[in-house]
């Protein structure tokens, strides 16, 4: 457990590359098209509890996969974002059907660390375009201060970011897929029976980033 947390908080984390197609701001929601390449994947899934009740042990599960919780004993570093797919019901509230998986980082994706928790799989994921949702986030500039946590220069970069944060639930995440879903317009070409909510930094105790993505629909 410990390794874990070391490895999230103090080690490498490796962002998903993105080719950026396109960026638009629709009745003040801002949103972009972007396109992934293919890569492999820790996955693991349930079934039978609700999103806000299992999300943390599934996180838990992969951050100590790549922490060095496999047959090998390798600390990868972590990569972001974990991506948790949802299968919305005809209301929006979520199934109790989750995959929750986190991409391999680059120097492991060749050939990955077996997982010695067998609920984990290691799979290969298709190249996908996604619109992915990003909102401001105001930051509580006295809890920073009284931790004394960003310089002045790291401030100003943190203002001008577009992501929405705090500790996401599937009340946040639903919310904000309802934004999205507005802002694309009913003729928009994404899946509608699935989309990702994604978290950046899970173990973060401030400052945390979390989107929505929307799956295109490929021609």
């Amino acid at each position: 457990m410990f390794g874990m947390f070391k490895n999230s908080l103090f080690g490498n984390t490796e962002e998903t590359e993105y080719k950026l197609l396109s960026s638009e701001t629709k009745d003040g929601v801002s949103f972009e098209v972007r396109r992934y390449d293919a890569a492999k994947f820790a996955a693991v899934s349930s079934e039978g509890r609700t999103f806000d009740q299992v999300t943390g042990e599934l996180m838990r599960k992969l951050l100590m996969y790549i922490g060095g919780s496999n047959e090998q004993g390798e600390a990868m570093g972590t990569a972001a974002p974990i991506i948790m797919t949802v299968y919305p019901r005809n209301d929006g509230v979520f199934s109790r059907r989750l995959v929750v998986a986190i991409r391999i980082p680059t120097s492991y994706q060749q050939e990955p660390p077996t997982p010695t928790d067998s609920a984990i799989r290691i799979e290969e994921r298709p190249g996908m375009t996604v619109y992915a949702l990003y909102v401001s986030f105001k930051v509580v500039l006295l809890l920073l201060l009284l931790f004394d946590v960003y310089t002045a220069s790291a401030l100003k970069s943190f203002s001008i970011c577009r992501q929405f944060g705090g500790f996401a639930g599937e009340s946040e995440y639903r919310a904000e897929a309802l934004r999205l879903t507005r802002t694309l317009g009913e003729t928009a070409p994404f899946q509608r029976k699935q989309y990702f909510c994604c978290s950046y930094d899970p173990l973060r105790p401030y400052g945390r980033r979390n989107e929505v993505w929307f799956l295109q629909e490929e021609p």
